[in-house]
């Protein structure tokens, strides 16, 4: 069996959402979000919640653990995202984001953060979410893309992510910033730098033609190279199927790569092989979820932390 990695997570936090609708105040920049008709609203919020369940059911057959939590408020449309709003790492160290959109500034949850301080080893909780006032924000693991075992923060620009907070972070917890501008197909700027970019142990896939320049372009596949990744390269008819939104978790028979039904369709034959020379793929079908302009890694909120004993929590779904 495969050693564990820093890159790959053995347990994830997830939220099962009750009220789920693409929400209308982030798709004013966010490209991949899809609109829903009034008359669908009534069907869409069931058919979250159970896409949200049976992915929990594939994750711990896999032999991911996944702390699952429930939100039954109906004004936290993207609450089934919680990647952006915390991020853990390594030596017990926990990062809590300040959010561009006010109507998902509640999605900050003390329930999660104590079933962490409870559940892993927890030195400290670095609370940035007060900076949301001077109009600094970092939506945590969608804004950046961390390469935990080259201490590097891969950032698109966005109104989701300040240079200025970036180069906070990366102070407190030790990563080199790399940044850059992305664009999509018809050249509106990436929201998020996590549906352009996956980095695992030991493959890497970016949609590089996003990333403006030649020159940045090349720099940023050198940088990703470095490490010994092989590099895949996906184009942006991929990133617009969310192939680029996957991430490396540690399972019960090794490192897996999980991503949507959608994206794993999107590969091509060669693409599909490069990836599983290093890892299984591993799919999870999410459709009303995508709709919300995220996939597979928005919803998993990786833990990168030393576990305690086993307690119970109270809160935890089952």
């Amino acid at each position: 069996m495969q050693k564990p990695s820093l890159q790959a997570p053995g347990a994830v936090i997830m939220i099962r959402p009750h009220s789920f609708q693409p929400n209308a105040e982030t798709a004013r920049d966010n490209g991949f979000q899809t609109q829903a008709s009034h008359a669908d609203l009534s069907t869409l919020a069931q058919r979250a919640h159970d896409e949200a369940s049976t992915a929990v059911e594939v994750l711990r057959a896999a032999g991911v653990e996944v702390h699952l939590f429930e939100d039954t408020q109906a004004d936290r449309p993207d609450s089934v995202f919680p990647n952006n709003w915390f991020s853990t790492h390594p030596g017990g160290h926990v990062a809590v984001y300040p959010m561009y959109s006010k109507n998902r500034r509640t999605e900050r949850r003390q329930d999660v953060l104590e079933l962490l301080k409870q559940r892993y080893r927890v030195q400290d909780v670095i609370d940035y979410s007060g900076l949301e006032q001077d109009n600094l924000f970092l939506e945590g693991t969608g804004a950046m893309v961390l390469d935990h075992v080259e201490r590097v923060a891969y950032a698109a620009r966005s109104k989701r992510t300040s240079e200025v907070m970036l180069e906070r972070f990366c102070t407190h917890f030790n990563y080199e910033p790399v940044v850059f501008d992305a664009h999509d197909a018809k050249g509106t700027p990436i929201y998020h730098t996590n549906v352009l970019m996956c980095i695992g142990t030991d493959i890497a896939l970016i949609g590089l033609d996003t990333i403006a320049g030649a020159g940045r372009r090349a720099e940023v596949c050198d940088r990703l190279a470095s490490g010994g990744r092989d590099v895949i390269t996906l184009t942006q008819a991929q990133i617009a199927e969310f192939a680029g939104n996957a991430i490396e978790l540690q399972g019960k028979n090794g490192r897996l790569l999980a991503m949507s039904s959608r994206a794993l369709a999107a590969l091509d034959v060669g693409q599909r092989a490069r990836i599983e020379a290093h890892v299984p793929l591993l799919a999870l079908n999410i459709p009303t979820i995508e709709m919300a302009g995220g996939s597979v890694r928005c919803t998993l909120a990786g833990i990168h932390l030393s576990p305690r004993p086993v307690v119970q929590i109270q809160g935890e779904a089952a």
